[in-house]
């Protein structure tokens, strides 16, 4: 146990990443910096345009954050007062603030306990008993790095004229059936917060579709609303990618492939290895998707999470729970929220997540693993999740 307690391991190593191709991004910042050019600019639309050519898609928007590509996206589809979004409650924040800043109401439908990804069968079931005209879109999450179940969801929108906005912060190169995460709704929308698999040095965020009439909507409202300087078409809002980010990312996207496949080969190592704890859940992959890990994410039994977070930060092994709490029980949505039936789902997976670290090579994969194995009390190791 001494050596393991040696291990420091992170959720993330933000330094190592950089230094692994720190000549790279030194020559793009210097780029920025002598071009004088810092807003919006050349560099943010190469950037758009590769990772429109990633995607497979027609348009890419660089803008200022995740969170304002939801919002944007919305704005975009003219979403108000008076209208309803259906979404997850298992998401971060800025998944439902977009809805209620605009004066609609989030319907917060249940999660699939296996995927923890918007459920099916419960916006069907909402559709079916309380549709109403107000309905006017769907926010599925690609939650941890995992695409939902789109071709149900999809079905869902064109039976009752839906729109469907990609929350795609956690899933860039994720894929469902060979379709790339933000290619598949009207809208996706990405973050490209530095703990993203493809994150910058500081906020950034883009808003993707095959729509032209939507981006050149989403383009006009970045950028308060003008299509040219002080003449002001609609009321938008300042949200800009700036060239400095667009020159990052425009580096690290060139060996977010490699870094990606880094991470599902632990995954692997963590598949292999945590299977045989009969306590533990590993995360489900779906047919015909490409999982990215954003996060490494398992279930445990909830009376032991915080028992088996305490074990592994005693050995230097850094952990999460994304997220320890529902956005319905958040205290900003109370009477702000629709909640069409009581979502079981998300209750009994909140307490019993964990995340465990992505930032060491698959090799010592065993440290952790060891630590879950063998230095967990003995009514732990015997509990079934």
């Amino acid at each position: 146990m001494s050596s393991v307690q040696r291990q420091q391991i992170p959720m993330l190593d933000l330094q190592g990443e950089y230094h692994e191709i720190k000549d790279e991004i030194d020559e793009a910042v210097h780029r920025v910096l002598d071009s004088g050019h810092f807003i919006l600019g050349d560099e943010v639309e190469a950037f758009e345009h590769e990772v429109a050519r990633y995607l497979g898609i027609r348009h890419a928007i660089g803008v200022a954050s995740g969170s304002d590509a939801l919002l944007l996206a919305l704005m975009a589809l003219g979403i108000g007062p008076g209208d309803k979004v259906i979404t997850t409650s298992f998401s971060f924040y800025a998944t439902a603030s977009c809805i209620v800043r605009l004066g609609a109401t989030p319907v917060f439908c249940d999660i699939d306990p296996r995927t923890f990804d918007l459920d099916q069968d419960s916006v069907r079931r909402y559709l079916e008993a309380s549709y109403a005209p107000a309905v006017k879109a769907i926010i599925p999450v690609h939650l941890y790095g995992q695409c939902c179940d789109m071709d149900p969801l999809l079905e869902l929108a064109r039976e009752y004229s839906l729109k469907v906005v990609e929350d795609c912060a956690q899933s860039f190169g994720s894929t469902y059936k060979g379709q790339q995460s933000g290619s598949m709704g009207d809208i996706g929308c990405f973050s490209f917060f530095p703990t993203k698999n493809l994150g910058g040095y500081g906020d950034g965020g883009m808003v993707t579709t095959n729509d032209d009439d939507l981006a050149e909507r989403v383009r006009l409202l970045r950028v308060h609303g003008a299509r040219r300087k002080y003449h002001h078409e609609e009321l938008g809002i300042n949200s800009r990618l700036d060239a400095m980010q667009a020159a990052i990312l425009r580096v690290k996207l060139k060996h977010v492939g490699a870094w990606t496949e880094r991470k599902r080969t632990l995954a692997a190592a963590y598949d292999k290895e945590l299977s045989t704890l009969d306590w533990l859940q590993v995360p489900y992959v779906m047919p015909e998707c490409r999982h990215t890990y954003h996060q490494y994410t398992i279930k445990v039994p909830a009376d032991r999470r915080a028992v088996i977070q305490e074990t592994l930060a005693q050995a230097g092994i850094q952990t999460q729970v994304y997220y320890p709490e529902p956005l319905h029980r958040q205290p900003c949505f109370v009477g702000h929220q629709e909640l069409p039936e009581e979502p079981l789902n998300v209750d009994a997976v909140v307490p019993s997540v964990l995340s465990l670290p992505l930032s060491h090579p698959a090799s010592t994969t065993r440290v952790v693993t060891d630590v879950l194995h063998s230095s967990l009390p003995e009514t732990t190791r015997k509990a079934v999740s």
